[in-house]
């Protein structure tokens, strides 16, 4: 009997359940093990002199981690969890221990399938069994529907058109896992490599929510057994209150949650309490998310560049002192130093606040987009690539958007979303407010009155 020894690479999908890529592993492996390697460069500040995760979005990655590792233990097994480059990590893990099959799920960030691109070059005796576990749809079922990506609404109206089906929840055979076989990896544990405390979690700040698929699945039967999602359409562009909008977009990014199992979750709601406005809405979210998906897979290397995909590029640029008050929310705008301020504090800001955060970055600070993607980066505990930089994109007029860009007037903003600054005043919107440029009075020249009374 052959022996087909199975390693299953956890990435942004930490879950057990309706993991596809798993599922396939599973039932082709008689051993499996289980690894998630911490890329060490993501602590490194070359993303626009920023770092690609901040704590906030740690924290929620390490609380997951130790969810799923205690899922795993409980079913006879161990999630091996290693720091440094990814691709060194898993090629000298398979080369090891004789690994002939490596599953993971398949990602639409650039980086993402380089690696693995590399490794299946390097590899060349394993066979490696992935799939797209993150989606709404199959990429089989986006190539036949020839769907169009320029923009959004030809996309939406043409899934909703054709009824595209979303298919059910995966079964994930954890009843009949392959036997465990243990992995040396002590040579890429935290202390070999020198990491920092960083890694140690011990962040004070209490978490908005609980990183981990059990604290998302209790999240997903909790917000469907209330009215929340009749009434979604209403509060969503609220800018505070846990309450006001679904709160599944953390789950998402980290695959605590599939797509799957909260567009089913919507339907059974509908199906229970009826169909309205706002769970239609729901779903539109969910559709958003998918269009950002496909379309950065096609855009490749154009979703971080500085024209997108236009041919010309915006007026904009790097203005170190402008960029730093929007990041620590000291600009002349108090609703814009509120978000930002919220933002820090817990790595979380309201959709619409993002859209008027982002507005104020390029149109009324006139600085460069991508130091404002590569922010929420760092930020967000729910950062999602292909959402973060195509809605920056999208905002900046680089995008897909036939409108050219977005440009939100602040003042109105403020009357129509926090008419009492009560969301101002909570997050101390006003504190630390200041002119946009600083202005030094030795830098500039006197006026001709005041030149003409000291002479």
């Amino acid at each position: 009997m052959s022996l087909y020894r199975g390693l299953f690479c956890f990435t942004n999908d930490l879950r057990l359940k309706d993991n596809l890529a798993l599922s396939a592993l599973i039932r082709q492996s008689t051993e499996i093990a289980f690894v998630y390697v911490f890329d060490t460069m993501l602590l490194k500040a070359n993303n626009y002199q920023q770092t690609s995760i901040g704590q906030h979005r740690l924290d929620f990655i390490l609380q997951s981690l130790d969810d799923l590792r205690s899922q795993l233990s409980l079913l006879g097994h161990q999630l091996h969890v290693c720091y440094g480059k990814p691709d060194v990590v898993i090629s000298h893990i398979v080369q090891s221990n004789k690994i002939n099959l490596v599953g993971y799920s398949d990602n639409v960030g650039w980086n993402e399938i380089k690696l693995w691109q590399r490794l299946k070059q390097k590899l060349t005796q394993v066979k490696f069994v992935s799939e797209w576990s993150d989606s709404l749809f199959s990429y089989e079922q986006m190539n036949e529907f020839d769907t169009e990506f320029s923009i959004f609404s030809q996309f939406r109206r043409k899934i909703e058109k054709y009824r595209l089906e979303v298919s059910q929840s995966c079964q994930t055979w954890l009843d009949t896992l392959p036997n465990p076989f243990v992995i040396d990896t002590a040579l890429f544990d935290q202390h070999q490599m020198g990491l920092p405390l960083v890694l140690a979690s011990q962040h004070q700040q209490k978490s908005l929510m609980l990183g981990g698929e059990l604290s998302a699945l209790k999240h997903l039967h909790h917000y469907f057994s209330s009215d929340l999602p009749s009434t979604y359409k209403v509060t969503r562009n609220e800018l505070d209150g846990f309450d006001n909008s679904t709160k599944f977009s953390p789950f998402l990014a980290h695959g605590n949650l599939s797509a799957r199992q909260i567009w089913t979750a919507v339907r059974q709601y509908e199906a229970q309490h009826g169909a309205n406005d706002s769970t239609y809405w729901i779903g539109f979210e969910l559709l958003w998310r998918e269009y950002f998906h496909w379309l950065a897979l096609r855009l490749a290397t154009q979703l971080f560049n500085f024209k997108g995909g236009k041919q010309t590029a915006p007026l904009t640029s790097y203005f170190p002192e402008r960029f730093q008050k929007w990041c620590h929310g000291t600009t002349p705008y108090p609703l814009v130093n509120a978000c930002m301020k919220q933002l820090n504090a817990t790595g979380y800001m309201s959709n619409r606040g993002r859209q008027i955060v982002a507005s104020c970055l390029v149109n009324e600070l006139g600085v460069d987009w991508r130091y404002g993607a590569a922010y929420f980066e760092k930020q967000l505990i729910d950062y999602d690539v292909a959402s973060n930089w195509g809605n920056w994109q999208y905002i900046a007029g680089v995008g897909a958007d036939p409108r050219g860009g977005r440009h939100f007037n602040i003042a109105k903003q403020s009357k129509t979303y926090d008419p009492d600054n009560v969301f101002i005043q909570k997050w101390q919107g006003e504190q630390g407010v200041c002119h946009l440029d600083s202005v030094d009075a030795a830098d500039w020249p006197m006026s001709a009155e005041m030149s003409s009374e000291e002479s």
